[in-house]
């Protein structure tokens, strides 16, 4: 029987579900985190063979410590994985030290964590990127604002939006110093809309399953502002999107993982390429965050779990040839009033809506505080719900 260590399986909420199907493929599934048994989902509890607690998983050494106990207990591990941003060092280096030869290592890291070592990779594929330097001279960087005109800057290792700003002058930029930031990358401001590649990429490289999603706001106003989120996976991926994806994928060495790569569609004509090409923005050797791979469900008429754990089985995953649909998600804030109640919510789009509830509080700050989920056939129903959720 394979070993899979699955570190923090509670968070997201949902990832008991990867559990639960690596159990079903004839995994022992052994968990670590910092949530007390008690307080786990009782499906947690039943798809994993054992449970360690720690007291806290910033702990390098708890963590080791609960790595080893396992190991003795049940011999080598084939797999230790989160599938969290925040954890993919801390799971790199404990792949180091426990000889793990699935997955990444602490060499791998560079290009996967830091912004500015990414640039290289997506280079190589082809794939345009903006212009940078690192935010580590005010001089140097106001001659950089004054080269690109408008700027963002954001932690060259950090995950989502969090500690994100524009630069549009010299006075925002003064600001940004003045607060002595560190580590931080200064990119060109693209006029683009987000959207993504979503894959499950097997051993060998290739993707078993493709999906992607488009994000019509700024992710910095829905964290510095508190603004509501929205997004929504597509119907289908645009073979442009598939392309530059499908390249990143090489040029990363992506091999065994659930990945989210985020892209621009630039909005105008630029120095980048013209209005709808596809410009680099950032990989995340993850899945995307809270409730997407459910959405990506619902979208796609299947189960991402699934076919993770076939891919991690070495399995062929059976995917069927279900229609697909937009599923399209808006996350409110608990402070703004609305014209349109819960109430009222469920009664307009009751026939669309296949989930919605409270937000993680962890999640909060790129969410929203309380989710609605819907499915629709048409990009324009979509929108049309975004409006009606947001005014």
């Amino acid at each position: 029987m394979k070993n899979f260590i699955f570190i923090s399986p509670n968070f997201p909420e949902s990832y008991w579900r990867f559990c639960a199907a690596l159990q079903r493929r004839g995994f022992r599934v052994l968990g670590i985190g910092d949530c007390p048994y008690a307080e786990l989902k009782p499906e947690l509890k039943v798809a994993l063979t054992e449970y360690y607690k720690v007291e806290t998983l910033e702990n390098y050494d708890e963590v080791y410590r609960a790595v080893a106990f396992f190991l003795h207990k049940y011999g080598r591990c084939d797999w230790l994985e989160s599938n969290n941003e925040y954890w993919l060092e801390r799971d790199a280096h404990l792949r180091d030290d426990f000889n793990i030869s699935t997955g990444f290592h602490s060499a791998d890291m560079a290009p996967v964590k830091f912004k500015s070592k990414m640039k290289a990779c997506y280079e190589r594929a082809g794939i345009p990127v903006a212009r940078y330097c690192m935010a580590d001279d005010f001089e140097k960087c106001r001659a950089f604002l004054k080269k690109v005109g408008r700027a963002v800057v954001k932690p060259d290792n950090g995950v989502g939006a969090n500690a994100t700003y524009r630069i549009a002058n010299e006075a925002d930029l003064r600001a940004f110093f003045d607060a002595e930031h560190t580590d931080y990358i200064m990119e060109e401001y693209v006029d683009g809309t987000v959207c993504s590649y979503d894959a499950i990429i097997d051993a060998k490289g290739e993707p078993v399953f493709e999906t992607g999603n488009v994000t019509p706001g700024s992710l910095m106003d829905v964290v510095n502002e508190r603004e509501d989120s929205c997004f929504f996976i597509r119907k289908s991926l645009p073979d442009a999107v598939r392309e530059r994806g499908r390249a990143a994928v090489k040029s990363f060495g992506v091999r065994s993982r659930f990945i989210h790569f985020e892209f621009f569609s630039l909005n105008s004509d630029c120095h980048l390429g013209q209005k709808g090409d596809i410009v680099a923005l950032e990989v995340n050797m993850r899945p995307s965050g809270g409730c997407s791979p459910d959405m990506m469900n619902y979208a796609n008429g299947v189960d991402v779990y699934e076919i993770w754990a076939d891919m991690i089985a070495g399995n062929t995953p059976d995917i069927p040839a279900n229609p697909h649909t937009f599923c399209a998600f808006i996350g409110r804030r608990k402070e703004k009033a609305y014209a349109l109640s819960h109430e009222e919510i469920l009664q307009k789009y009751g026939a669309h809506l296949v989930e919605y509830g409270e937000v993680d509080k962890a999640l909060a700050p790129a969410m929203g505080d309380y989710r609605y989920i819907a499915k629709f056939m048409t990009e324009e129903e979509v929108y049309a719900y975004f409006r009606d959720l947001a005014k």
